[in-house]
């Protein structure tokens, strides 16, 4: 057994808030106090600094975030000039045979127009180009990519020269991403897993699927993670039941048939499922919908029996109330009881009013939610409010309503969508743009390191008490207790990541 003891700091443990010293054990919490100091094989002097549980970000894809990380990202563009100037500086200097670029928000622009494809073949010579929208469920793509897919203009969502969406953006980004080579691949996901190590986070659930990336990228991403220090991935397939995702979730180790299945897409390009008509759009246009009320409750029979997670993407209001109803049709076969043990999952779920609130908790759903979006699209002038109008707007991601009535919260950043960093998520939460809807940062931090383990279906880890996983992360704060994170302060550095009672990462 080798042990390692972390003393002279500020050790965040339930009960024990004069805690300066944590020994570990292997890979377990063995001890959480103060003097006298128990003996260990290694000491590290914390010189007053913080030691808190490690973050868990409970929604990634690591490939797209470590080849944006490396690559072509968009995200800081603050006009449409300025995204393809980019795109051409990027040309001129890379020899990829398919250009990949992600992050740009026309909604964040002055003049609102997202990239044609008569522009994006101009700024990137002719070259095959795919540039991801930010929510990465519509993208701009030049001539070339457009024809290595005979069949793009009879696919739902094609358009001649805008962004494309629906199925037209799959095609073209399945045929992008066929580019990527093994070594890109390996070296985009080692990208992602050092940053996520490097901003204190021990663990990514990798939300995988046919439509995100494919069984191969997953497969390489799990043994990535089991044979090199870093932290630990779970990893989610998401593919209904009826098309043998139930089968290839097994075969591949993964934790369930969830994650990224899609049941609508995103309020940003128009895909997002509704109720009612977006407020910029057509009047009949009320978004995308992907899987039925009947596929969904025949997939979640088909999980629970088979003691897998699932989970679905949902975003507009109509979207989650077909997951709901879904949900309810499975009790119905299987049981409650049933339902509630396996922790099915609901990704994103923005647009949860209270009824659907209560329903969801009543059948032990766990929602897994990105702060940041708020942060980047909420408030009166943005682009929720552009997509929904105030009113709606207002309403989404309903944290503290979630959290009262019980709906188990994990927190991620749905990367590359938003950057990966824990504490980021946190602030977000807690300075919600609608201040009814704001959490605690107690409450934002356990979703973000407890609620992300129970998420997994792992009951003993995101705690700092002697029996639980030993995954902790050190930061340069010099006070006891949380950071209460006021808005526009600065985010504690990581000085250290411990997974499973390993350093993974080290700032000094």
């Amino acid at each position: 057994m080798t042990t390692l003891l972390l003393r002279d700091g500020h050790v965040l443990s339930p009960g024990r808030p004069d805690a300066s010293a944590v020994l570990l054990a292997d890979d377990r919490v063995a001890w959480v106090g103060s003097d006298p100091l128990p003996d260990a094989d290694e000491v590290v002097d914390l010189a007053g600094c913080l030691v808190t549980p490690a973050f868990v970000d409970a929604h990634v894809h690591a490939t797209a975030t470590g080849l944006a990380l490396d690559g072509l990202d968009l995200t800081a563009t603050h006009s449409l000039a300025e995204a393809l100037d980019a795109v051409a500086t990027y040309v001129r200097g890379s020899r990829a045979a398919v250009v990949l670029g992600h992050g740009w928000d026309e909604s964040r622009w002055p003049d609102g127009q997202a990239p044609t494809r008569t522009e994006v073949d101009r700024a990137a010579g002719g070259r095959p180009s795919y540039l991801a929208r930010i929510d990465v469920h519509s993208a701009a793509a030049s001539s070339a990519l457009r024809a290595l897919v005979p069949q793009l203009a009879r696919l739902d969502g094609y358009d001649p020269d805008g962004p494309l969406t629906r199925e037209a953006h799959h095609a073209v980004r399945a045929a992008a991403l066929a580019a990527v080579t093994e070594s890109q691949r390996s070296a985009a996901q080692r990208t992602t897993l050092d940053r996520a190590a490097s901003l204190g986070i021990a663990s990514v659930h990798e939300c995988a699927g046919p439509r995100i990336s494919g069984v191969d990228d997953l497969t390489a991403l799990l043994e990535l993670a089991a044979s090199s220090p870093g932290p630990a991935v779970t990893g989610y397939w998401g593919e209904l039941a009826s098309s043998g995702g139930v089968v290839r979730a097994l075969s591949v180790g993964a934790r369930g048939a969830a994650g990224d299945l899609f049941v609508d897409g995103a309020l940003g390009s128009h895909t997002a499922w509704l109720r009612e008509p977006y407020a910029d759009a057509d009047a009949d246009g009320t978004g995308a919908a992907y899987v039925s009320v009947e596929e969904i409750a025949e997939h979640v029979v088909a999980c629970t029996r088979a003691g897998l997670q699932a989970g679905f993407h949902a975003i507009g209001d109509a979207a989650l109330a077909a997951v709901t109803e879904g949900l309810e049709s499975a009790a119905a076969v299987v049981g409650v009881p049933a339902l509630r043990a396996a922790r099915h999952r609901v990704e994103h779920a923005e647009m949860l009013d209270a009824g659907l609130v209560t329903r969801l908790a009543a059948l032990g759903v766990v929602a897994s939610v990105q702060p940041v979006f708020d942060e980047l699209w909420g408030g009166d002038a943005g682009m929720y409010a552009t997509r929904l109008g105030p009113q709606r707007a207002a309403e989404l991601n309903p944290f503290a309503t979630m959290d009262g009535a019980g709906l188990a919260l994990a927190l991620g950043s749905d990367a590359p969508v938003t950057p990966l960093g824990g504490w980021e998520a946190v602030r977000a939460a807690v300075h919600h743009r609608s201040p009814q809807h704001r959490i605690d940062v107690d409450r934002a931090f356990a979703a973000h390191t407890v609620g992300g383990w129970y998420a997994a279906g792992v009951d003993d880890a995101g705690v700092l008490e002697p029996g639980r996983q030993a995954h902790l992360a050190v930061w340069d704060v010099t006070e006891p207790g949380l950071p209460a994170l006021d808005a526009g302060s600065p985010i504690p550095l990581c000085l250290r990541t411990i997974v499973a009672g390993r350093t993974v990462w080290k700032d000094r």
